[in-house]
């Protein structure tokens, strides 16, 4: 209230000044028309005054926090004009894939442009993540910020106002507020791109947790799942990670869901989530990988919330700027979510544990020799995409050792979970730590031996010590293990590093008969693969037997060719094994007993 109080006393020493109209801040409210949705565009109106020279670029989003993807949202811009108070038309032009130039600032009092969703459109390369994008629908929208608004150079960091058109029937989910005219409200650029909208058809469902406001939109294309039914699901993961993160940072905060014919995952948000999943019956097993989904995302109320270097506060939306830190946003989160399922009850050990082992196996898809601070700093690159997916794995993994060192340095009473509300409450969500210093400000407050770790498994890429580690807890770990039988096998894996189904892992036979890693797969036996029927396009092959030879068309380096497989016989080797140590010592069980209960 005291920063509001001097606000408005500045403003009233403005309003006696001759020059107070000089000093007013520009006033911005773009108004979105969903009313027309026949064309796949959305039509935009941004109404400004209070321009000066220095303003003269209008910038879209070259990226967005938290996707580590070039999203280049110029592309998709069409008829972009700008007008003066009469109407009249002043000279705009394109000077870059994501900047309009204006050639008279001053007088510009309406810009608009239509603005194709990214679902629908097709681009050569640099595809927008489906979470991340926009669709426009004949019962639905879906606008993440930087895919519809732009803003004005200079002004980034300027509130505005946001009007949006729309069937009286819709439903509306954001975690944005209005204002007593109705228009949602935005700080500033890097807000509205924090807040995704979805609109139409939806179903809605609420509930108030210890003082925080729940909120669930879902837009589900024949009605098969429901908002209310989702929050039941959910309440058990919810009393979890208030436990986990003691009580939850923010008074509000929104899911949104949109369940049609793909599954892409979510996106984070400050104070809100947003969900692209395939639509299907809603069975205890869909269920739960939903929820498990939802842990992950709603943990980032604390990383990168609470927890954010200057890099992320200050967002480079014109060229994309990589943190180092993301183990910490993403790879920490992916720990939390799980663990705070274990501790919570709503996962047992072994299910637990089955989890590390995936996550294992999918590291094993991955170049070893690639360390987590390489993937951060390389995550807006080709070379970097291909890895990406490793942060949920590698870098949970590597989450969940650190948990345990510092656990064992602590004697059982101060974890990774603590260390990171700690860092919750010294930072928040206006003071970001400084990115360079972050290694050593961390280690500072735990132990030194936690610098060491540091370097060894996040800065470089040695061997993860697993075996090691969970020793510690008395669980016995195996990274492999021969069973003597025979099994049939194709001699590579498949991998989805880039939106792309690729060949992974190639073992010798099928190196010789023609397959190398990162060969794009485009069919089998002539029929065509896509994402949406690998599964059951693919599961042909379980019908092979050993010698059975099958037929792959693949691309590589822009070229289509085919290869002639065979099915392999092996020796069948179990990997990445996890059990109870039953000759654990009485001080490997306290620690495991402090590790599975540390709430």
């Amino acid at each position: 209230m005291k920063k509001l109080t001097t606000a408005l006393g500045l403003f009233a020493l403005l309003a006696l000044s001759p020059h107070a109209e000089a000093a007013k801040a520009p006033e911005l409210t773009y108004y979105v028309n969903l009313n027309d949705r026949a064309d796949d565009r959305f039509k935009v109106r941004l109404e400004v005054k209070g321009l000066k020279n220095e303003n003269n670029v209008f910038q879209f989003a070259a990226t967005a926090p938290g996707t580590y993807q070039t999203m280049d949202i110029g592309r998709f811009v069409h008829d972009f004009k700008a007008y003066d108070k009469k109407g009249r038309e002043l000279e705009v032009k394109q000077i870059s894939t994501n900047q309009w130039q204006l050639s008279q600032p001053k007088k510009v009092r309406k810009i608009t442009y239509q603005i194709a969703e990214t679902w629908d459109t097709p681009v050569e390369e640099n595809r927008v993540y489906a979470m991340c994008g926009t669709s426009l629908e004949p019962d639905h929208a879906l606008i993440n910020g930087q895919g519809v608004f732009g803003y004005i150079q200079g002004l980034q960091a300027q509130p505005f106002r946001i009007q949006l058109a729309y069937p009286q029937e819709w439903l509306v989910g954001t975690a944005l507020s209005k204002d007593a005219k109705g228009y949602y409200t935005a700080n500033n650029y890097d807000h509205a791109v924090d807040s995704p909208i979805l609109a139409g058809t939806l179903t809605k469902a609420a509930t108030d947790y210890n003082g925080t406001t729940i909120d669930i939109y879902t837009y589900s294309k024949t009605g098969k799942i429901q908002s209310e039914d989702l929050l039941q699901n959910m309440t058990s993961m919810l009393e979890a990670a208030n436990k986990f993160v003691v009580d939850f940072p923010v008074d509000r905060y929104t899911f949104l869901y949109h369940f049609e014919d793909e599954s892409w995952g979510a996106w984070e948000h400050s104070y809100s989530s947003e969900y692209v999943m395939k639509e299907q019956d809603l069975t205890p097993a869909y269920a739960q990988h939903v929820t498990d989904i939802a842990a992950h995302e709603f943990f980032h109320v604390i990383t990168p919330l609470n927890i954010h270097s200057e890099v992320i506060e200050q967002f480079n939306f014109v060229k994309p700027t990589p943190s180092q830190h993301l183990w910490l946003y993403e790879g920490t989160t992916e720990w939390a979510s799980d663990m705070m399922q274990l501790r919570g009850g709503l996962m047992d050990l072994p299910a637990y544990l089955k989890d590390l082992s995936r996550k294992l196996a999918y590291d094993d898809q991955m170049d070893k020799n690639y360390s987590l601070l390489k993937l951060a700093l390389t995550s807006y690159t080709p070379e970097g995409q291909k890895q990406y997916g490793n942060i949920y794995n590698r870098g949970a993994l590597t989450a969940a050792l650190l948990d345990i060192r510092l656990l064992e340095l602590s004697g059982g009473k101060r974890g990774l979970r603590e260390v990171v509300n700690e860092l919750s409450k010294e930072y928040g969500p206006s003071k970001a730590f400084p990115e360079k210093d972050f290694f050593e400000i961390f280690t500072a407050k735990t132990y030194p031996e936690i610098g060491d770790f540091f370097n060894r498994y996040i800065k470089n890429a040695e061997p993860l010590p697993v075996a090691e580690y969970y020793s510690k807890l008395g669980i016995q770990y195996t990274a492999a293990k021969s069973t003597g039988n025979k099994i049939k096998g194709l001699g590579y894996g498949l991998s989805v590093p880039d939106g792309r189904l690729r060949i992974a892992k190639v073992e010798a036979e099928m190196q010789e008969a023609g397959l190398r890693d990162m060969d794009a797969l485009l069919a089998l036996n002539g029929t065509t693969l896509t994402l949406q029927n690998a599964t059951q396009v693919l599961g042909q092959l379980h019908n092979l037997q050993p010698g059975d030879r099958y037929t792959l068309t693949i691309e590589r380096d822009g070229k289509k060719q085919e290869v002639i497989c065979k099915v392999q016989e092996k020796e069948e080797v179990l990997k990445h094994l996890f059990e109870l140590d039953q000759q654990a010592t009485p001080q490997q069980v306290a620690l495991r007993n402090s590790w599975m209960k540390n709430m």
